[in-house]
């Protein structure tokens, strides 16, 4: 007798079930039905930047059934663009998450449904520091200043030493610190992946005054770039670490 498939977690449904082209052509009234699963395996994966691994933790199931799952979502996402078809989120072998936040922390969609009821959300947003500017070198940063944020506001600011704390360890000092995002500038790839692990997001690629960046990320208009790497070795880069003679060393 076959094993009964585990149910995923997902952490809440859509706010929009059906998407669909607006042409009126004819063949564009072919429906592509997307499981909740899939939908949320989306979600994670290519909104929320969690890796397989992550993901699977999220879902609980196992790293291959996320890997299916996310392939099937994808090709369902492809005949809709490429064929004009609707898409229709619905159904699959799912269940709700019910610890929200405790258990998923900030990728659970639940904390904004708690937004909405009233409820306070606090986080904490970490920015590499130096003189009120954001330190273009992660890995060198000798300060974090640490901004708690109440309801998009930011209520608190505090600036903390790193007390020689480098590269791979500013991952974990950052999360003692409580701290859910992280605004710098330039940064390697092993740190990236060690802030991922902490369950850090990233804000990369930043540079300028160190309060107006949080202001601008709250209100949705940081400029940031998602692919930052800081890769270099003994170059003098644009938008990196050029005025903080990084010498031979990566970032990361």
């Amino acid at each position: 007798m076959p094993r009964p498939c585990k149910r995923r977690r997902i952490c809440a449904e859509p706010s929009c079930e059906r998407f669909g082209p607006v042409n009126g052509s004819a063949f564009c009234r072919e429906t592509v039905i997307m499981t909740l699963d899939e939908y949320e395996c989306i979600r994670l994966m290519d909104q929320e930047h969690l890796t397989q691994e992550q993901c699977a933790l999220q879902m609980k199931v196992a790293r291959t059934t996320v890997q299916s799952i996310y392939s099937s979502a994808r090709e369902k996402l492809a005949d809709c663009l490429v064929h004009g078809k609707e898409l229709c989120i619905t159904g699959g072998n799912y269940m709700l998450c019910k610890e929200q936040r405790e258990c998923c922390r900030k990728h659970c969609m639940g904390t904004a449904k708690d937004q909405e009821e009233g409820e306070h959300r606090t986080m904490k947003i970490g920015v590499t520091y130096e003189n009120g500017q954001i330190f273009q070198h992660f890995g060198h940063t000798e300060q974090f200043k640490v901004y708690e944020v109440q309801d998009n506001k930011v209520v608190s600011s505090q600036v903390i030493d790193t007390n020689g704390s480098g590269h791979g360890a500013l991952a974990g000092f950052l999360k003692e610190h409580q701290v859910e995002t992280l605004i710098c500038g330039g940064i390697g790839a092993g740190a990236q992946n060690a802030l991922a692990s902490a369950g850090i997001k990233l804000y990369g690629g930043v540079s300028g005054d160190a309060d107006a960046a949080v202001e601008a990320l709250l209100n949705g208009k940081l400029d940031y770039n998602p692919n930052v790497r800081c890769d270099h070795h003994g170059e003098h880069h644009e938008g990196g670490c050029k005025s903080h003679g990084c010498g031979e060393h990566t970032c990361g």
